[in-house]
């Protein structure tokens, strides 16, 4: 069977959630595998009823009975706001979450210590902020690249000793380095850790593959292509490879072909935090109900649509096999399409963990100013065209039941 995968092509939220979700509402899907990314994901879902749920760790096809979710090893693992996200999950109705959840246990824990470490570096920057959510990703990717022994894992909650002698080091270094965290004693962690390894399936590596064997199975992701942590804008992204890299890599270890591939666009491309976003346009009569202002990442900044910056996207994600395109409702007049800038028609990306180029690209960015051309009569055609990419589905409203399909890669299967 052909498996599907969903990326986003943008700076992240641009319908993943909802996309994922029609995709498990159209087709019978056995798992839905998270591949990046950590508790900072948020992939709204509504339901016809009015039924809402932000996802962050569980899948966004939660909602459909019998569909399971597995976090990756490529996922850093919060069980504490794992918790929080189920018991939301039960007040809309969805009371097993936690019974179809398999985690993998070499995936990275995130700590209360990883959250304070990120809040305080953050804080620091002052106006010089790079837009993090604060809740501690990037710096438990970090912690897991400098002490790569050391670093709390996923299995390690079943190992109240070993989890202990971890979290002890984690607490201690970032403590010297930073001083005093704003995070409780080891000892108050310890139970919410060893009670989450009792409720949930920790699994080792093979268990995916025997997923893929029982049925169709998609790869969501998390956050956008233009905020990978090596082809993105530097410093302006994430601790993440957000294109299809680590759902290809896990597939090939399971001796699967590579998966049908979605790259998921806004109509409008958007950013929340700060960094590049070259068709900004704060006059655009626009607002986001689920991506409000926050402490942290700021505002949700609009701009006209960027077919520059996603052409780079994509030439990053290595091409799609279909485009889904969302917020068509937004379409109006006043929204213009971008084709080129004043200084380039085209981004070509580098090699990766050139982060002195990526920064230098930035800056570049951050100099650049939009060309625009008036709004198209078809957008879905015209982004297309751009691209070089089908269209094969649209959105034009939050529900699965806004959602039309074009052409036959994603025809409906129930």
């Amino acid at each position: 069977m052909r498996h599907l995968a969903v990326v986003d092509l943008g700076y992240g939220d641009a319908g993943k959630g909802t996309v994922v979700d029609w995709l498990c509402a159209t087709r019978p899907v056995h798992t839905v595998v998270r591949f990046n990314g950590g508790a900072q994901a948020a992939h709204n879902v509504v339901l016809r009823d009015g039924r809402h749920h932000t996802f962050a760790q569980f899948g966004a096809g939660t909602f459909h009975p019998g569909v399971r979710t597995h976090l990756s090893r490529h996922v850093v693992v919060d069980p504490l706001a794992l918790a929080g996200e189920a018991d939301h999950l039960a007040t809309v109705g969805v009371t097993d979450a936690l019974d179809r959840l398999t985690v993998d246990g070499d995936a990275l824990l995130a700590t209360p210590y990883h959250r304070a470490a990120n809040q305080a570096r953050e804080i620091a920057r002052g106006a010089d902020r790079h837009g993090s959510c604060g809740l501690g990703v990037g710096e438990t990717v970090a912690y897991g690249l400098a002490h790569p022994d050391d670093a709390p894992r996923v299995s390690d909650c079943g190992s109240p000793a070993l989890l202990r002698r971890r979290l002890t080091a984690l607490r201690e270094r970032l403590t010297v380095e930073l001083g005093p965290l704003d995070a409780p004693p080891v000892e108050d962690c310890l139970p919410a850790f060893t009670g989450f390894a009792g409720r949930v399936a920790i699994v080792d590596g093979t268990w995916l593959a025997g997923a893929l064997r029982a049925g169709t199975c998609v790869f969501e992701g998390a956050q956008g292509v233009l905020l990978d942590e090596w082809h993105g804008f530097h410093p302006y992204t994430t601790w993440s490879t957000t294109t299809f890299a680590n759902a290809d890599s896990l597939l090939a270890e399971a001796g699967q072909p590579g998966p049908t591939r979605i790259g998921v666009l806004r109509l409008v491309t958007t950013r929340h935090g700060a960094g590049p976003l070259v068709t900004e346009d704060q006059t655009l009569p626009l607002a986001d109900p689920h991506n409000p202002t926050n402490p942290w990442q700021g505002r949700f900044r609009f701009g006209h649509f960027d077919a520059v910056a996603h052409r780079y996207a994509l030439a990053v994600a290595g091409g799609v096999d279909g485009l889904a395109l969302t917020h068509l409702d937004l379409a109006g007049p006043e929204l213009r399409i971008c084709r080129r800038y004043d200084t380039a028609d085209r981004l070509t990306p580098g090699p990766p963990g050139d982060l002195d180029r990526q920064a230098a690209l930035t800056a570049r960015l951050l100099r650049s100013r939009p060309l625009y051309d008036d709004p198209p009569a078809d957008w879905a055609e015209a982004v297309s065209t751009e691209l070089g990419a089908p269209v094969v589905l649209t959105s034009s409203g939050p529900t699965a039941d806004d959602k039309t399909v074009h052409g036959p890669l994603l025809t409906h299967r129930r």
